[in-house]
């Protein structure tokens, strides 16, 4: 299964170290870049030699909002899955990043293994695509 280069929007160190070690253990994933804040993951993603096949967002950054990353996910990258995990998904929360562009929405205590799981089925789909290419 190939692995998906995934971008990472997360401010809290401990948490990006800890979810990379996770995610490229368990899951088919490679994470390629991070970002901190709104406005870093804008610019990364607005780089054309910046690819990713996932982009995982949290809600709450050290500045900007996960939010306005969906907002402009949508607008400029729509083909870019992108799925939120956060530790604030609300029925509402999780209704607001559906509408804004998420794929899905993990809470990060009690949905990591679903985000592992659905890690493994979109590569298993792009792998699908590739072959039938």
């Amino acid at each position: 299964m190939p692995a998906l280069s995934t971008f990472l929007v997360e401010d809290s160190p401990v948490i990006q170290h800890s979810l990379i070690a996770t995610l490229q253990e368990l899951a088919p994933v490679m994470v390629v870049g991070v970002a901190e804040d709104e406005q870093a993951a804008l610019h990364w993603l607005a780089q054309p030699t910046h690819g990713a096949d996932l982009v995982i967002v949290d809600i709450f950054l050290r500045s900007g909002s996960g939010l306005g990353v969906l907002r402009a996910g949508r607008q400029r990258w729509p083909q870019r899955p992108m799925v939120v995990l956060s530790n604030y998904a609300t029925a509402d929360m999780r209704s607001t990043c559906l509408a804004l562009g998420a794929q899905r929405v993990f809470d990060k205590s009690t949905e990591i293994e679903a985000l592992i799981l659905y890690c493994q089925t979109l590569a298993g789909a792009a792998r699908a695509d590739t072959v039938i290419a």
